[in-house]
């Protein structure tokens, strides 16, 4: 009896034990009762950022508090601070306001690329879809292609992927990441994307539609016919912009020296297009497919404009972006709030030494760590792409669309099958 009583005793302790970590509290509880957790925490703030320029200024009040105790007597009037304090103020506020208005602004307009990328997959899906034989348009011009289910699904998903691909590119076109080694684009860029970076964007013939044709070209200056785009040349590579040759120094992600993008090497050298528009390229010869062949009489030609709008709207959407990444604050600008809150903490200790003396270090230290902070959170912000802890978490926006997006292709019907309410005609007898 004794060794079940302990045996007891036992499992008790270790299930008092297991539930020990769940019982601890959180910081996200403790944060509804009180501010401490946030006030003490070092992991997201800009602390890691300012702390050496603190520390520098901390040392000079140290420095002058040590000066007054061994007699020296520092007498400056305390005008100029109240004069520097509003000036400095001013700066910082715009300059914290702008930089929020770059991350705002950014946040918006990826937000609008998803909620078009959801709109444009979900018609897609739905609204592609063959006429029935009895209802052949009589305007269709069309190839009259005969697609059975399997092969129309597949169309409409690698359609579908490539609108998911569209975010993935612009994210990574905003990083200045190129080519298309990146685990994130692993499912995600159709099989015809699969090579891109070894052998070039390519127009080629496909067992699925046939829409696609290798083409020839003749050069009138010579009369030499160029080579087929279709016979597996490299077209289009990805390469360093020609451009950045006269964007020196510049350290904005699409302006840095790793930024690339794709080339039309048979046309031009100095010729480059950025992955993004690309797949908009492809999106809309896809769209143009499908109302070509008969595919999107259920919407018509608005329908088929409007599905091209939301096209155009990715786009601009991605130009918006584009322009506030290549577009910094103005260096002039940074440096000269940089100089004045310099002036101003370096001015502060002289003013209060002689009324404050040790006290002047750690009331120096508290305002260099307002000032700087603030002006730390502006730096931070204003690029609000790239993979800092305080930019946007493009990743995951990313990764959230395209769980929605293979939902849609593995788990929602196509066009009217299985549609609730669905009348055949026939009438309730």
């Amino acid at each position: 009896m004794s060794s079940s009583m302990s045996g007891t005793t036992g499992s008790a302790k270790r299930s008092l034990t297991s539930m020990l970590p769940s019982l601890k509290p959180k910081r996200k509880h403790l944060r509804k009762y009180s501010w401490l957790p946030d006030v003490f925490r070092i992991k997201g703030s800009v602390v890691k950022r300012i702390f050496w320029p603190v520390t520098t200024n901390t040392l000079f009040a140290t420095a002058i508090a040590y000066a007054w105790s061994q007699g020296y007597r520092v007498v400056l009037t305390n005008s100029i601070v109240p004069l520097l304090s509003v000036v400095v103020g001013l700066i910082l506020v715009f300059r914290n306001g702008s930089s929020y208005d770059r991350f705002w602004e950014g946040r918006k307009s990826f937000a609008s690329v998803t909620s078009n990328v959801r709109n444009l997959s979900r018609q897609i899906w739905v609204n592609v879809a063959p006429q029935p034989a009895d209802q052949e348009p009589l305007n269709k011009k069309g190839k009259n292609l005969t697609l059975t289910a399997s092969q129309l699904y597949r169309i409409k998903s690698e359609a579908l992927h490539l609108c998911l691909a569209f975010p993935f590119a612009v994210k990574h076109y905003l990083r200045g990441e190129d080519g298309l080694n990146w685990s994130d684009y692993q499912d995600v860029l159709p099989k015809n994307f699969a090579r891109f970076d070894e052998i070039g964007y390519q127009k080629s013939k496909t067992d699925l539609t046939n829409s696609y044709q290798s083409i020839t070209t003749v050069n009138h200056s010579s009369g030499r016919t160029s080579p087929d785009l279709g016979k597996g040349d490299a077209t289009k590579r990805v390469r360093p912009k020609r451009s950045k040759q006269n964007l020196a120094g510049q350290s904005t992600p699409l302006l840095a020296d790793m930024h690339r993008t794709v080339e039309f090497r048979p046309f031009a050298d100095n010729v480059s297009l950025p992955l993004p528009l690309i797949i908009a390229h492809e999106l809309s010869r896809l769209l143009f497919f499908f109302r070509r062949e008969g595919l999107l009489e259920t919407v018509g030609p608005a329908g088929t404009n409007a599905m091209n709008g939301l096209v155009q709207s990715m786009v601009d959407n991605m130009t918006a972006m584009e322009r506030i990444a290549n577009t910094p604050i103005p260096i002039s600008y940074g440096i000269h709030l940089k100089q004045c809150v310099t002036l101003y903490l370096f001015a502060l200790p002289l003013t209060l030494v002689n009324d404050l003396g040790w006290m002047t270090v750690p009331i120096v230290t508290v305002v260099a760590f307002t000032f700087m902070g603030i002006e730390g959170i502006a730096d931070e912000i204003e690029m609000p792409f790239g993979n800092d802890p305080a930019d946007l978490p493009l990743d995951r926006y990313c990764q959230d669309l395209k769980e929605e997006i293979l939902y849609m292709i593995e788990r929602l019907p196509e066009s009217g099958e299985g549609i609730y309410g669905y009348d055949d005609g026939e009438g309730d007898d």
